[in-house]
């Protein structure tokens, strides 16, 4: 099981809603059920759905009608949280969640040396899940320039809402390279592969508006759970 997210709920849900708008699992134009149904569904009190509602109604997939209820609206691009988080379940949609294994100071291995201007890095490895379901293990890079010391309890299931909120971190951009690599002999027992297995992999450079590469992750994924998914324009 995932560790419990470190986002409020309501925003946990509006995340959730987002995503599954976006893989196309709630239609342009359906009828969300009645908000005292989905409070219940979700175990939340209605006030809490509401706020969740608000944030997608603001974000411009949601049209909520006074009397009648609430109606998806498809957009193309929507910023939030996971906007940059591209695997989904088969069926799609999916909400990101992480498990930290590990975090490490670390002097950079000669591969990393463009990112940032510290000599070292810290070195985070951590579980992904789409909900409860495992699909992912990975590895990320930090500048230690940006912090001096992070520590387990410092990470949320998005880096990128930790990096912003407690580094003034802003990811502008980012550039993934998708292939396919082995699970590292480090996969831990917890993984439902084993260490040799070949897999999905995918390596990610993020960027600051400025155009410096801050961090540096890689990404072994089941395929047979999740898939890769980049849209873009209006389709």
């Amino acid at each position: 099981m995932a560790q419990t997210s470190h986002l409020p709920k309501f925003m946990e849900l509006s995340e959730m809603l987002i995503r599954e708008i976006a893989a196309g699992r709630l239609a342009d134009g359906a009828r969300l059920p009645p908000e005292r149904d989905m409070a219940d569904e979700h175990g939340v009190a209605v006030g809490t759905l509401r706020k969740a509602l608000a944030d997608v109604e603001a974000k411009g997939m949601l049209d909520r009608v006074q009397g009648s209820g609430n109606y998806v609206r498809h957009r193309p691009a929507v910023e939030s949280v996971y906007a940059f988080f591209r695997l989904e379940l088969l069926q799609g949609g999916g909400l990101p969640r992480a498990k930290v294994l590990s975090v490490k100071r670390l002097p950079k291995p000669p591969e990393f040396a463009a990112l940032g201007g510290h000599a070292e890095a810290h070195r985070i490895r951590r579980l992904r899940y789409l909900g409860d379901v495992l699909i992912a293990l990975e590895e990320i890079w930090l500048d230690a320039g940006w912090r001096a010391n992070v520590s387990t309890g410092d990470l949320s299931d998005s880096l990128y809402r930790f990096y912003r909120q407690e580094l003034g971190l802003s990811v502008a951009a980012v550039e993934d390279r998708i292939g396919v690599a082995v699970l590292p002999e480090w996969t831990p027992p917890a993984f439902h592969l084993p260490a040799g297995t070949t897999t999905g992999y995918i390596t990610r450079i993020s960027r600051t508006a400025a155009k410096e590469a801050a961090e540096y992750s890689r990404t072994w994924y089941d395929a047979s759970r999740a898939n890769y998914i980049s849209r873009m324009g209006k389709g």
